[in-house]
């Protein structure tokens, strides 16, 4: 899909922090290489994750991005269990979207889109 005139990739992945180092490097190599290509740094990125709705690994979230000019948006599911979290952050380059990518891989149970 377009947005704002920017290829636009939605990816599904679950990061356990239990990946072979080789796979993790991969990819995050590949990501650096799409973000280049598809946007102009500086710019607001738009993280989306999902987590059980569970207050402890929201504020783990929160903390990541704790230092950043941010804007936090939360929904639970219509059942109650997952809470989808959007967060618009000010990044400065493609390492910096990393970087945090990277923290919030180290929280539990995070599902990146």
């Amino acid at each position: 899909t377009k947005l704002a005139g920017k290829q636009h990739f939605k990816t599904m992945i679950e990061v356990t922090g239990n990946e072979p180092f080789d796979e993790q490097a991969e990819f995050y190599a590949s990501l650096k290489i799409n973000l280049e290509k598809n946007h102009n740094f500086p710019e607001d990125y738009l993280y989306k994750f999902i987590i059980v709705n569970n207050q402890e690994k929201l504020t783990e979230i929160y903390k990541v991005f704790d230092g950043t000019k941010n804007t936090f948006s939360t929904r639970e599911s219509s059942n109650g269990k997952y809470i989808s979290i959007t967060i618009q952050c000010f990044v400065l380059d493609a390492e910096h979207v990393i970087r945090l990518y990277q923290e919030v891989a180290k929280i539990e149970g995070v599902i990146m889109l």
